[in-house]
């Protein structure tokens, strides 16, 4: 299979390498030295296991030349996106199937929804209509994503856990397709399943990212510590309350309660959120698809969702300052 990886970071990466490993044709597309690294070294994978991988892929930094793909993975951050949506056209034969992996609420979310907002674009998340306009819904393929993994160095993937990727059809349908791309992970060494409801699944994860990312983002606290603490605990409970009466008025089903979805959590250990990591390294936040669309959808039902919004209010004021100062916030140790 021809796959195309846009974005070959952490989850990009990993991605990438497994499908090149189970012997793919794997093109990844990014940038600075990164990309270099990749160009002269392959890309390396580091597994759970301590065993390491070297992948062979093609490494550029633009959509041209590639040719049509079997699959094209975004694996870029939702607010990041905008940057790629009009090269992604290139990259298109008459069956190409797309794969976004991004965190918290896609943009896509009410395609082929079905319900009362059926084709609805949520402005949070494509304010301008640049991605409904240049990535093709109809071509899409849900999936959730729930590995960790990190970019430790140039050209460096190393896997923390996990190994799961949920898909499904965003019309709930069993497809030929997404057959065949449920066979392409299994085959490179992942777990997967097709779901008739992934937006089900989207939910359950969204539940925590909501939560646990902001909060930590703002405490510097580890997920541990945020579930060991009563009051960042009762606050994490009281947002994932909110979000579960928004999400089962688009009639969601969560599968585990929300006591078990913080057990789950806390069960990790001392594992700094993706936010946590971005705050320290001056990256943007992904403020708006992992809390600032919920409150979108809150919205549509008229919904409220206090404590989600002064978070969001918090974590979003963040954002701007480090976004200003150029900086990131790192815990330094006392004097």
């Amino acid at each position: 299979m021809k796959i195309c990886v846009v974005g070959a970071g952490a989850i990009g990466g990993l991605m990438a390498a497994k499908f090149a490993l189970a012997g793919h044709d794997v093109t990844v597309i990014d940038q600075g030295k990164h990309l270099e690294a990749i160009q002269q070294n392959g890309l390396k994978l580091i597994w759970q296991d301590g065993s390491e991988h070297v992948a062979k892929v093609t490494a550029t930094d633009t959509t041209e030349n590639i040719g049509p793909q079997d699959l094209v993975v975004l694996a870029l951050k939702a607010h990041f996106l905008e940057l790629v949506a009009r090269d992604i056209e290139a990259l298109m034969g008459p069956d190409t199937m797309i794969v976004p992996v991004q965190n918290g609420i896609p943009w896509w979310y009410f395609h082929k929804h079905g319900g009362e907002f059926d084709g609805h674009r949520l402005d949070t998340l494509d304010p301008t209509g640049l991605l409904t306009k240049y990535i093709d819904g109809d071509r899409i393929i849900g999936c959730v994503v729930y590995p960790a993994a990190a970019v430790i160095e140039p050209g460096v993937i190393k896997h923390v856990e996990g190994d799961r990727f949920p898909i499904g059809e965003l019309d709930g349908s069993m497809s030929a397709r997404v057959e065949k791309l449920f066979e392409l992970f299994t085959q490179s060494g992942f777990r997967s399943r097709i779901l008739d409801d992934i937006r089900s699944e989207i939910w359950l994860k969204a539940w925590g990212n909501l939560s646990f990312n902001p909060i930590s983002a703002l405490t510097h606290a580890t997920l541990e510590g945020i579930c060991q603490f009563a009051e960042t605990r009762k606050l994490a409970e009281n947002m994932m309350m909110e979000a579960q009466n928004i999400a089962e008025a688009l009639n969601i089903t969560f599968r585990h309660t929300i006591e078990k979805r913080i057990a789950g959590a806390q069960s990790v250990g001392a594992h700094k959120t993706s936010m946590l990591q971005d705050v320290e390294a001056g990256r943007s936040l992904e403020t708006e698809a992992l809390i600032g669309a919920i409150l979108e959808l809150g919205k549509l039902n008229n919904i409220p969702a206090p404590s989600i919004e002064a978070v969001y209010a918090l974590v979003k004021l963040l954002n701007r300052v480090m976004v200003l100062e150029h900086a990131g916030v790192i815990l330094n140790e006392a004097a």
